[in-house]
């Protein structure tokens, strides 16, 4: 981890931002992609999130070795991502990028970028999929929990290969949710987890996509490489701890569209499984996290 501070971020170099013109119908729409959707409670989500996975997300960067002077872009950064992390490695001197298509996170993440003093990094607003941006131009690409949130990951992937320059690095962390352990076992928290793979798959996302990343990765062109697998074990009070019951919350819209469940049916169960894990012997291993990492040939 950077010992940089805060303060020492403000040589790093901008880049104008992009604002792509507006989606010709809905299925362009780079939200409308996006399989936990644009509301204020899964932005709330994902503020926590960068919170909860700051540890495993500053261990996959660090593999890179992304040094000072460096460049980077977080793609798909949401409120906030990893730019702040980016940051400490890159300055002094530094190029950080945080791009995201919801409008509302581009301007969260903007403002979390003022509030740290951060104010000469840029957040721009793009899709992932087409961002515009200069081909070879960031010595990383980083993603988190994007890929498993849209239908053709291969399509965003390709980008950041390309947004990638000769010898750089493209490196991302997702989540893989077929493994989660609830012990002692619940009914509300195993209808939930039903709930809620039924709603993310028919969305298009890929509840499995974590252990696909390095066989994708190399299908990109990408050499070298690597992949490591973390499962985290959260105590109670831990935020993580409910994830289950949080993403369902954020997909509740969907899943009460798709006739998957009913408002009565919903409430119930959040309230059933959030008391059971307030049990402190409940033990909560709610998935697994794959960090995948691997170099843009020079020659690509």
């Amino acid at each position: 981890m950077s010992t940089k501070s805060r303060s020492d971020l403000g040589s790093l170099a901008v880049e104008p931002a992009i604002e792509p013109a507006p989606p010709s119908t809905p299925a362009d729409d780079p939200n409308a992609v996006y399989a936990l959707g644009s509301t204020s409670g899964e932005s709330a989500r994902l503020q926590r999130q960068a919170e909860e996975l700051m540890p495993d997300s500053a261990v996959l960067i660090d593999r890179v070795g992304l040094r000072p002077g460096g460049s980077a872009i977080d793609m798909g950064c949401g409120p906030r991502g990893v730019i702040d992390l980016l940051a400490e490695r890159v300055a002094p001197g530094g190029r950080v990028v945080g791009l995201d298509a919801d409008p509302a996170h581009v301007a969260m993440a903007a403002e979390f970028v003022r509030g740290w003093g951060l104010s000469e990094i840029e957040v721009v607003r793009g899709d992932a999929r087409d961002t515009g941006l200069e081909a070879n131009s960031f010595d990383l690409v980083h993603a988190r929990t994007l890929l498993v949130n849209v239908p053709a990951p291969a399509e965003v992937l390709e980008e950041m290969v390309r947004l990638a320059r000769p010898g750089g690095w493209v490196a991302g962390l997702e989540p893989d949710t077929e493994a989660a352990i609830c012990y002692p076992p619940h009914p509300a928290f195993d209808r939930l987890s039903e709930i809620f793979t039924a709603a993310f798959s028919r969305n298009g996302a890929q509840p499995h996509f974590g252990r696909r990343m390095a066989l994708l990765y190399r299908q990109a062109g990408l050499q070298d490489v690597k992949v490591e697998v973390r499962a985290g074990v959260y105590p109670a009070g831990h935020s993580r701890r409910t994830i289950r019951a949080d993403l369902v919350l954020s997909m509740r819209r969907q899943i009460l569209e798709m006739g998957l469940s009913d408002p009565q049916e919903l409430n119930e169960l959040d309230t059933a499984a959030r008391r059971h894990l307030e049990d402190p012997d409940v033990l909560v291993m709610p998935g697994l996290h794959f960090l995948a990492w691997g170099r843009k040939p020079t020659s690509l």
